[in-house]
């Protein structure tokens, strides 16, 4: 299959390194991209929208055969970019993953509360962070994702979905869980326990028909944490 590999805020195609080793090996064509204004620390990102995000995401689906077999992954705010993709071409997409993530509904934004400096998002100050997102990212590895993260342009994280085609609720979908708060018993209970409850953030991920959670407990970045096994979590979610 075709396995496209969209990164959430403040990363590029160099975030997916350690994971696609599990998923060419597995026989995949992996395709990590670089989002618009995510190549360097000195690209113009001042009118980046997530408009401009998702039509890379369609460009790159549009760019594969018609009849090429197409896995969308998304980390974090790369599964709202995933989402919009497949809502703008449900028939051409064989399953979504969406990596400590899930789809956001028509309206709902990214993270519109991120601190914004001069149009773009930097890293912040890791105490921005709940302590779960941290878990697993040790001194060594947080101090390489700070050296390597880009900022995000601001509008990525607060300009609103827009979903059209029910479709894409017929694309199968897989969550691999990464991290969970409070009293739960591991991410998946977290995730059920949300969709049970009606949450608005989980009710688009209810509507899937073909939905599936797997466990990956880690922090908010696996693709660093544990990136041979998020490479294998990715490649039996294909396989199934």
């Amino acid at each position: 299959m075709d396995i496209i590999l969209v990164p959430g805020f403040w990363l590029n195609a160099s975030a997916w390194d350690a994971v696609t080793p599990p998923l060419v090996a597995a026989g995949h064509t992996v395709r990590p991209m670089t989002l618009p204004g995510m190549d360097s620390v000195e690209a113009d990102r001042s009118g980046i929208t997530l408009a401009d995000h998702v039509d890379a995401v369609v460009a790159a689906i549009d760019a594969l055969p018609d009849d090429a077999e197409i896995v969308l992954v998304g980390h974090s705010g790369g599964g709202a970019v995933i989402h919009s993709a497949a809502d703008r071409r449900p028939a051409r997409i064989t399953r979504a993953v969406y990596t400590d993530s899930f789809p956001l509904g028509d309206g709902g934004a990214i993270n519109p509360d991120l601190p914004v400096v001069d149009g773009e998002i930097p890293l912040p100050d890791w105490s921005v962070f709940d302590e779960p997102d941290l878990a697993g990212l040790d001194d060594a590895l947080q101090a390489r994702l700070r050296a390597m993260a880009i900022p995000t342009p601001a509008r990525v994280a607060s300009d609103p979905v827009r979903l059209t085609d029910e479709r894409r609720y017929d694309v199968p979908t897989t969550v691999i869980a990464c991290e969970y708060f409070g009293s739960f018993d591991g991410p998946r209970a977290m995730y059920e326990h949300f969709i049970a409850q009606d949450d608005p953030f989980t009710r688009e991920l209810a509507a899937m028909r073909d939905c599936e959670i797997v466990e990956l407990p880690t922090g908010h970045w696996p693709m660093f944490t544990r990136p041979v096994e998020l490479g294998e979590a990715i490649a039996a979610a294909v396989a199934r």
